[in-house]
This record gives C-alpha cells, sequence and structure tokens, in this order.
C-alpha cells in the first residue's frame, strides 16, 4: 500500500502565498504522475496542477501564473507553491499519485488519494 501525508494548508490572506508538500510512503517502485486536485464547497473536485515523471507540467486555467507545481524524485514528495491566492481559491485541495508498487513480491499498479488539506483565502 501507499500512503500519501499532505501538509502546508491553512489560512491566508488575498495576495498572499503557500506552500503545499505531499509525502508518498510505502513499497514504492516507481512513480508516474503527480497531481494535485481541489474541491470547493457544492462545486466538483477539480485538476490544479499536474506533473509527470519527466518533469512535464499542466495547470489548470484559473492558476496559470500564480501556482508552480514541483517534485522531489528521492523523497517522493510533490509541492504547490501557490502565490497570488485569491479567495476562490478556497478549497481542500488534494494530491493523488499514480505508479507501481510492490505487493507480495509482485509489481502492481497503485492510484493513491491524500487524506486533504484545507486552504481558505481569506482578508
Amino acid at each position: 500500500q501507499v500512503q500519501l501525508v499532505e501538509s502546508g494548508g491553512g489560512l491566508v490572506q488575498p495576495g498572499g502565498s503557500l506552500r503545499l508538500s505531499c509525502a508518498a510512503s510505502g513499497s514504492i517502485f516507481s512513480i508516474y504522475a503527480m497531481d494535485w486536485y481541489r474541491q470547493a464547497p457544492g462545486k466538483q473536485r477539480e485538476l490544479v496542477a499536474g506533473i509527470t515523471s519527466g518533469g512535464n507540467t499542466n495547470y489548470a486555467d484559473s492558476v496559470k501564473g500564480r501556482f508552480i507545481i514541483s517534485r522531489d524524485n528521492v523523497k517522493n514528495t510533490v509541492y504547490l507553491q501557490m502565490n497570488s491566492l485569491k479567495p476562490e481559491d478556497t478549497a481542500v485541495y488534494y494530491c493523488n499519485v499514480n505508479g507501481r508498487s510492490w505487493v507480495r513480491f509482485a509489481l502492481r499498479d497503485f492510484d493513491s488519494w491524500g487524506q486533504g488539506t484545507q486552504v481558505t483565502v481569506s482578508s
């Protein structure tokens, strides 16, 4: 099993910054994509940013130029640097990681979600 632990959420004023982290642990063999999603009250979960094993990134139009996704392949950790935050960025942020892990001496695909971290942008 692969577990994800998120950290870094909190309350910030408009225009401020936060950095989210998501660390994966377990019998990991390899990690493919690492993504950040968010879900605001009454809305569907949406993809915010993603990064592949090769370092290619993609962003939702609403966060382009403000958010930066990065990963540390040694630490199996993905980060989301959020700058110029707006009230509409308020949501629970989830990381999603997929790859391959060892399960009883065999490699199996995994797709894991973090527990979510609250980000609130308000004055």
